[in-house]
């Protein structure tokens, strides 16, 4: 599962990465798409050609698998849990909407990882296209700006975690780390730091509630739900500090 892991990531980046690439490489003249034909044989094929076939089916299956890979492996997790978590703050309920959440998210996504991108098309996509490298040697170099950018981002504490439950040796360099471990230790490691930034983003809104919850409770009202008191002054809060720049610019900052 690991070998087919490490078939089906370089894919992945390479169309997680496509709107990147597709500038540099677009030209003036029309696309000619290849032909592609499917044929079934009597079964007198060599066993290497059931092999190739079964790979196949195995990748077409994992593409399945590819928006949950795209969201794990990059500044996506931490960006939409921190967005989430400001919505919840203001007690808007369903505003904004989660497709202008999941929305932003996706173009701030595309935003922190456009570096990683271009490494990846220069070093990777590019040469291969030309025919300098082999596919195998794509993969290789496609794979190392992500793993990069979760080594980066995860902490070693995570990290150990998975290596003991795994009963792997500390690895010597970080090549020697399989996906399989890197992965959710990086992911766990994006939702603390954005469940750290989501309680900075509570603190001031929890003081609103408070101050207004008291207002109420010593006036004699309490048949009024605070929150509907403390929803206006949260909003006009956030708009006074100018609230979605500042998260925005916090969440940027922080993949630097």
């Amino acid at each position: 599962m690991n070998r087919s892991f490490r078939i089906i990531l370089p894919l992945l980046i390479a169309l997680f990465f496509l709107g990147f690439c597709f500038e540099a490489t677009a030209t003036a003249q029309p696309v000619q798409l290849p032909q592609f034909e499917l044929r079934l044989g009597d079964g007198d094929g060599e066993p290497q050609d059931l092999v190739g076939f079964l790979q196949l089916l195995l990748i077409l299956a994992l593409l399945t698998l590819a928006p949950a890979f795209i969201m794990l492996m990059t500044a996506f997790t931490r960006i939409v849990v921190v967005l989430s978590f400001t919505r919840h703050a203001l007690a808007t309920q369903q505003i904004p909407p989660n497709q202008v959440v999941i929305g932003l998210a996706l173009f701030l996504t595309f935003f922190v990882m456009q570096p990683v991108a271009a490494q990846v098309n220069e070093q990777a996509i590019q040469p291969y296209l030309e025919g300098e490298i082999t596919q195998e040697e794509a993969f290789a170099l496609g794979e190392e700006p992500i793993r990069e950018f979760m080594f980066y981002h995860t902490r070693e504490k995570d990290l150990a975690l998975f290596l003991d439950i795994a009963g792997l040796a500390p690895p010597e360099t970080r090549a020697d780390v399989p996906l399989h471990i890197l992965v959710p230790s990086f992911v766990i490691s994006e939702l603390k730091t954005a469940f750290q930034m989501g309680f900075m983003l509570f603190v001031p809104f929890l003081i609103i509630d408070m101050v207004v919850a008291s207002t109420l409770m010593s006036m004699g009202m309490f048949m009024l739900p605070p929150v509907i008191v403390s929803m206006p002054f949260k909003i006009l809060l956030f708009i006074l500090v100018d609230g979605w720049h500042l998260v925005v610019k916090s969440l940027l900052q922080s993949f630097g």
